[in-house]
């Protein structure tokens, strides 16, 4: 017997990995028949990108993502806010990357495949069911699609790794509401576009209600760039929000009013908007954080745990750090419940923390800030906030996120 992961997202497949660094046996079951690449460009932190370098990724992580070198805000008017170095150039021993979330999928995937063989890898198992039976668990799968059983299975421990509508943590907290929508919605999509400011840039305009955000995730052998993008907007009360389908198709129509007027010196967001051929779109939503992640043998990790919404680009980032800590403390005490107690008394604080402060816009706070004092735009940022205000938001939300650099360098990887 194993762990049982649930869920063949980041999450499970970086915990997967780790399990795999220890030597600890587990088996992932994903509900899909087939996993493919799934959503467009996300970051990833200089503290997981540690534990990402410490499993040995760091060549396959270079030749799929982008080394961020800066982050960048400015008023709707394109006046320039604030701007910091990222990664190695902001001081850090570790990159930042820019990436295709399905990229990193599909290489986290490839990785297990390749160091253990496709077995540990279960498609097209569906979790309709467990219990607890003296020392282990029996889990009872079905295919999703007809609702015919599958496969029993058992394992020591069961760790869902099941996203944002994990199964697993609505059996236990039954009495749970739905996700909380933050009344904001966003589109996405990607578009090729010639490089802007230094090339790597991340660049946040706007404020809450109407934000947009961009970085590039891959470099084509001509010099241009894959530029993701997203445009947050306030939607009105009665938007049909529920559908929580990171496939959804969104219309240019719903957006372009919003944005069409928007183009800078640097980057003309209303061509890169009118241009991309697949546009998506995704309520912000979160969850509230929880009292306990662990019982009975099970534990929640990443989404499933600590939902929250896409600030500070963290979530992924927190998801790897789950799986790290989550593997130590299975080493240290060995499989069993006692483990998963030592992980959640770790991660559960720290990650509620970010829910909430997320939820109060995380370091795009500077965005409101300055819309709020500065609504028709200014011609000195100082006449608004100081560079000590401005830096002293950025780091709080680095210190509380948990990569603060000259913290973060000191210490080893948990993968270590």
């Amino acid at each position: 017997m194993s762990v049982a992961i649930i869920g063949a997202g980041i999450g499970g497949l970086s915990l997967g990995l780790c399990l795999h660094k220890l030597n600890i046996p587990f088996k992932i079951y994903e509900a899909v028949n087939e996993i493919k690449p799934l959503g467009v460009g996300i970051n990833i932190q200089p503290h997981a990108v540690r534990e990402l370098f410490a499993l040995g990724l760091q060549k396959e992580l270079d030749s799929i993502g982008i080394r961020s070198q800066e982050v960048a805000y400015y008023s709707k008017q394109g006046d320039l806010i604030w701007s910091e170095p990222r990664g190695v150039l902001a001081g850090y021993n570790w990159p930042q990357y820019s990436i295709n979330r399905g990229d990193l999928q599909m290489l986290l995937y490839e990785t297990i495949k390749d160091r253990m063989g496709s077995d540990v890898i279960k498609t097209n198992f569906t979790l309709s069911s467990w219990k607890e039976e003296k020392n282990e668990l029996e889990m009872h799968f079905i295919n999703r699609k007809d609702g015919t059983h599958i496969a029993s299975e058992k394992s020591i421990i069961m760790i869902a790794c099941d996203g944002i509508n994990s199964i697993v943590r609505a059996r236990m907290n039954p009495t749970e509401s739905s996700a909380n929508w933050s009344g904001i919605m966003m589109w996405r999509g990607t578009t090729k576009v010639p490089k802007y400011l230094s090339g790597k840039t991340m660049v946040m305009v706007g404020q809450k209600i109407q934000k947009f955000v961009a970085y590039p995730i891959h470099e084509f052998a001509d010099g241009d760039i894959l530029l993701n993008w997203i445009c947050d907007l306030k939607a009105p009360e009665d938007y049909n929000w529920t559908r929580q389908d990171w496939n959804a198709k969104g219309e240019l129509r719903e957006l372009w009013l919003s944005f069409k007027d928007w183009n800078f010196p640097w980057l003309d967001v209303a061509s890169i908007i009118r241009n991309t051929k697949d546009i998506y779109k995704y309520p912000m939503v979160d969850r509230d954080p929880l009292d306990k992640w662990t019982g009975n043998r099970v534990s929640l990790l990443g989404d499933a745990a600590h939902p929250m919404y896409p600030i500070g680009s963290n979530g992924a980032s927190q998801a790897i750090l789950d799986s790290a800590f989550l593997a130590r403390c299975l080493e240290r005490h060995g499989v069993n419940e006692d483990a998963l107690i030592d992980y959640e008394s770790i991660r559960r604080p720290i990650t509620n923390e970010i829910i909430k402060k997320n939820r109060l816009n995380g370091p795009d706070e500077i965005l409101d800030i300055v819309a709020q004092k500065a609504p028709n735009g200014f011609s000195d940022i100082n006449n608004i906030m100081s560079h000590k205000e401005l830096g002293m938001i950025a780091d709080k939300y680095k210190t509380i996120a948990g990569f603060d650099a000259h913290t973060l360098n000191l210490s080893k990887a948990i993968m270590g």
